[in-house]
């Protein structure tokens, strides 16, 4: 049962994860690029299409913590902490991306903006996705672990 719950842990996080962060650190980019050509449909589009990616695979990506509980309830590694670090980087990482960057997502979407705002977005859009990496990290290495790696 853990090699299953792991799989469909890390195949969530794959498939759920990996847009968002993808498409979170395109938005800036097209966000210039929409208020440098205004006229510009396309760039618009492209915006809105950015945007509801992040929102709709931020949702699925609540299945990505519910099998890592299950995962670690499985291993008896609740208490390790790796894993409590991972969990309050994860907690952090959805505050930033609910809080921060789909907020002013939307609000580039809706009402333009300025290159500074953009500059702001893509500054918060980092973060969360530095602490991702940090988090997909501790995943792989487990300090502790039984690994040997």
């Amino acid at each position: 049962m853990t090699k299953f719950l792991l799989a469909v842990h890390v195949l969530a996080a794959i498939v759920a994860i990996g847009p968002v962060t993808v498409a979170a650190s395109m938005f800036p980019p097209a966000a210039r690029r929409a208020l440098a050509a205004p006229e510009d449909a396309r760039a618009a589009e492209t915006l809105s299409l950015l945007h509801r990616i992040c929102r709709v695979y931020a949702v699925v990506g609540v299945v990505v913590p519910v099998f890592g509980f299950a995962t670690a309830g499985q291993m008896g590694v609740l208490g390790d902490t790796w894993l409590v670090v991972s969990i309050v980087l994860t907690v952090l990482a959805a505050l930033v991306l609910g809080v921060l960057v789909l907020p002013r997502q939307e609000a580039l979407v809706e009402n333009g903006g300025t290159p500074a705002a953009t500059a702001r977005l893509a500054m918060v859009t980092g973060v969360f996705n530095l602490l991702w990496a940090t988090v997909t990290v501790l995943m792989i290495v487990r300090p502790g672990s039984t690994t040997g790696a």
